[in-house]
Formats: structure tokens, C-alpha cells, sequence
């Protein structure tokens, strides 16, 4: 049964993956805040440009077939969503006219099963062109619905500039050296100077970074590679580089994908870039889940999942072939749905607690560090680490060699981390777990780097901070 609320009022909603659907054919983002309502930087906004958080918590999409013309949906898996962020905003914007315009601007809020579990219609908007539609927070160990309605005169600057973003650049200066840029390519190295001495070829700041594409970096990094191979080998060994992101790759990167269904199927993903990706599933039933890769042949290869728990979920790697269409066979009781993510979006490990279950993929950015598991479950705890720095080569990963981890039951385990960025793959993890960096030290660069697969999302971020001052 539909239950709206009123401008101010609230009500309590499962923990679990919600489905928002935002009505009226409105621009809509998400916002992740602290409990200082500030968003923590670029990454915790979520919108058309960027439409899905590093945590995966949150991502956004168009509606589905049946939805209402206009209508936006907004996918919060409460019970993923990082310890620091204290509330999701659920904005709504327009670019022309006025949310006054926007006629039966509402959000409903569904269910796993797929009912209605609040809604709210916005009837007072007048003049803004942003507002704060609604907010899900922390309460009392659990999650909350309140129907905001809170609208901007001043559109995305004033709603920005409240919650933490700094709109700061000038939006016609961003777009000509963007422009610029993009018909130029990487700055040319000098062959001898490069060979005498790669580490004095000439750095690119963050913002030239930021405006470059993931082939100008991969470019650039494998023409810095081929400098330092060429050098003479009697010269003296150049002082040691400070860590450049240009030189770093994590895979391809792509819009994710969802596939929904029932039972033991067979699935293909077709159009996907050549390369690792993370394929995430979740089961809602019980009994036995196994997933396998079908090769050409349809032979099935080793198992990514062979779970005999209920309700089963987590994200493992996968290798996509040259032809780009991935197939996987499915084994499962009940409705389930797999996504199949970059590997950008591998959830940050901090020093934050991260509470999770099942196997999961781990991302690794800073200096050397200690990571702490505590596993809950009474089956197998494995896990590998990939040192992806200075690896070139966005099609495979880096041999892991031996399990960093490998035991059996509920334990505590601490592993010292070398230099990221790292990925951490828990193959296997048949329970709950939670995980927290300790003994942090500065990365040798001066700061936590992602690597090149962030910066296009940087980029398109920047694209919404502009619109927020126009």
C-alpha cells in the first residue's frame, strides 16, 4: 500500500537495496554526506556523469521499461554504504525553467520484493531550479526516509556550496583548455633527455590529468616505459621516481551492466572492453550458487562462486575475451541479479571500518599499510593482492602469486599491504567480514592516488561542479 508522506515528515526503511524512482523528467543526483553534511570530495556525487559510487552503494540509471516517462532511478544498497557517510541526498535540478515547471515531481522508495515502501510529492516547488528532494540518514542503527523538499533559489551553487563542493573553477577557462587538450597529444619527451634521465621529463599537473583520456595516459606512460628501457646502460640509475598515476592502469573502463532472472540460467554480456571486471552477484534464495566462465566452446573454466550459503552475494573477477561478449553459467535457487562493474569501482579500503559479506574486490591507494579481516563465517577465508603499480597492460592482471590469506572458520587476520595501488581479491569468503586499515603511511607520491581509471570519473564530476556555477 502507497504511503506518501508530507514535506517534513518521516519514516523508517529496511537496510537493504533500495530502488528510488525520481518522476518528472528532472536532472537527478545523490549526494553521500557525512554527519557534517558534507560531501567528503567529487566522488561522493553520484549523477549522469559519474553514475555510480566507488563503494557501489549507490548508482543511478534511467527508468526501465513501464516506468513513467521521466522517471530516474536511484539504486542505494543501504546496507553497503561506507561507515563515514551519514545520509544519501536525493537531488533533484533543472537546466531550463524552474521546478515549478516540473509537473508531479515525486520519489517513491521500493522494496527487495519490489513494493512500495514510501513516496513523497513535491507540491510547493516555486522558482529554485535544485533542490533537496528527499534524504535517507542513520537512526537509531537503522535507516530513514524524510521528505525534504528544501529548493535553492540560486540552483546548484547554493545546494554545492551548503554541502561541502567548492565550485571554484571557472567554467569557460575548464572548457577551452579541455578543448585544447583533446586535439593535442601528451607532451613530447625529448629522446636524450629522456634516456640520460626519464625522471626529469615533465610532469602534468592534476588538471591536465584530469582532462586527459584513459588512451592519452596509457600513451604517455608507455612512452616514459620505452625511455627507460633505451637508456644506456653504463649511465648511473636515475633517482627514484616519485609515483606517477600516468603509469598506472586497473583494467578497462565502461558504463556497468545489469542482468535479472530466476534459477539456473546462462548469461552474456555482450559489448564489453577486453580485460578483468568485477561481476557482482546477488541471490535471493537458498540452497546451492555456483558461477563458472563458459569459454568459445561453452566449456565451463574454474568456478568464481561455489556457495552452498543462502541468499548468497558478493563480487568476484572475471576475464572478458578479445570478441567482448562475456558468458557465464549460473547455477541458483530464486530471483538474482548479476552486475558486471570495472574494476575502478572496487570499494576503497581506509581506515574506516568496512563491513561487507562474501568475496568482494578491494582497492588499495595509499602507502605502505596493515590491513585487519575479521571473519565471521565457519567456511573458507582466501585471499590474493595485486600490485598494480607500474603495470601496463589493461587486459590482465599481474600474476598475485601465492594466497596472501587461506584459512578456515571465523578468525582475525592482519596483512602488511606494500605501496598501493593494490587490488585485494577475497575469492572465496563464505560469511560476513568487516576490514580496517591501521599503520598507515604516506604514499611516496605525497598522496592517495587512484590511478588513471579515476580520473575520467574526476573529470565528468567536474562537469556537474561547473553546471553549479553557470
Amino acid at each position: 500500500m502507497l504511503r506518501g508522506l508530507v514535506k517534513g515528515d518521516n519514516a523508517f526503511v529496511p537496510t537493504a537495496a533500495l530502488r528510488v524512482a525520481v518522476r518528472s523528467g528532472v536532472d537527478v543526483a545523490a549526494l553521500l554526506v557525512t554527519e557534517q553534511g558534507r560531501v567528503r570530495g567529487d566522488a561522493d556525487i553520484v549523477f549522469d556523469g559519474a553514475p555510480a559510487h566507488a563503494s557501489g552503494a549507490v548508482r543511478l540509471s534511467p527508468g526501465a521499461d513501464g516506468d513513467e516517462e521521466g522517471t530516474v532511478r536511484l539504486d542505494a544498497d543501504l546496507a553497503a554504504v561506507e561507515e563515514g557517510i551519514a545520509r544519501v541526498l536525493v537531488v533533484a535540478s533543472t537546466e531550463e525553467g524552474t521546478l515549478r515547471d516540473a509537473r508531479g515531481l515525486s520519489v517513491e522508495v521500493f522494496g527487495p520484493d519490489g513494493g512500495t515502501v514510501v513516496a513523497y510529492e513535491v507540491t510547493d516547488a516555486g522558482s529554485e531550479t535544485a533542490m533537496v528532494v528527499a534524504e535517507l540518514y542513520r537512526r537509531s542503527g537503522g535507516w530513514k526516509f524524510r521528505a525534504v523538499g528544501q529548493g535553492y533559489a540560486d540552483g546548484l551553487t547554493g545546494l554545492a556550496v551548503d554541502h561541502g563542493v567548492d565550485p571554484d573553477e571557472d567554467p569557460q577557462e575548464a572548457a577551452e583548455r579541455t578543448a585544447a587538450q583533446a586535439t593535442q597529444a601528451p607532451p613530447a619527451v625529448p629522446a636524450q633527455a629522456a634516456a640520460e634521465d626519464p625522471a626529469q621529463a615533465p610532469r602534468l599537473t592534476r588538471d591536465q590529468l584530469l582532462d586527459m583520456t584513459p588512451d592519452q595516459i596509457r600513451a604517455l606512460a608507455q612512452a616514459r616505459t620505452q625511455a627507460r628501457a633505451q637508456a644506456p646502460s653504463a649511465a648511473a640509475p636515475p633517482p627514484a621516481a616519485r609515483p606517477d598515476p600516468s603509469a598506472w592502469t586497473c583494467g578497462p573502463v565502461f558504463e556497468p551492466r545489469t542482468v535479472t532472472g530466476r534459477d539456473n540460467d546462462v548469461i552474456t554480456v555482450k559489448g564489453l572492453p577486453h580485460g578483468p571486471v568485477m561481476v557482482g552477484l546477488a541471490v535471493k534464495g537458498g540452497g546451492y550458487t555456483g558461477l563458472w566462465p563458459l569459454d568459445d566452446s561453452n566449456a565451463k573454466g574454474r568456478p568464481l562462486v561455489n556457495s552452498t550459503e543462502d541468499g548468497f552475494r558478493g563480487r568476484v573477477i572475471a576475464s572478458v575475451p578479445e570478441h567482448g561478449r562475456l558468458r557465464l553459467r549460473l547455477e541458483a535457487s530464486g530471483t538474482w541479479e548479476v552486475r558486471v562493474l570495472p574494476l575502478a569501482e572496487a570499494r576503497r579500503l581506509s581506515e574506516d571500518r568496512l563491513e561487507s559479506w562474501g568475496p568482494d574486490v578491494l582497492l588499495h591507494t595509499g602507502g605502505t599499510a596493515d590491513v585487519t579481516f575479521r571473519f565471521k563465517g565457519g567456511g573458507n577465508f582466501i585471499g590474493h593482492l595485486y600490485r598494480l603499480a607500474g603495470h601496463l597492460d589493461p587486459t590482465a592482471l599481474p600474476d598475485p602469486g601465492r594466497a596472501a590469506v587461506n584459512e578456515i572458520g571465523a578468525r582475525k587476520e592482519t596483512l602488511p599491504l606494500p605501496e598501493g595501488p593494490v587490488l585485494v581479491r577475497l575469492s572465496v569468503a563464505d560469511g560476513p567480514w568487516d576490514a580496517r586499515l591501521k599503520d598507515v603511511r604516506p604514499h611516496s607520491g605525497g598522496r592517495d592516488v587512484g590511478g588513471p581509471v579515476k580520473l575520467p570519473a574526476a573529470r565528468r564530476a567536474r562537469g556537474w561542479l561547473r553546471r553549479a556555477k553557470d
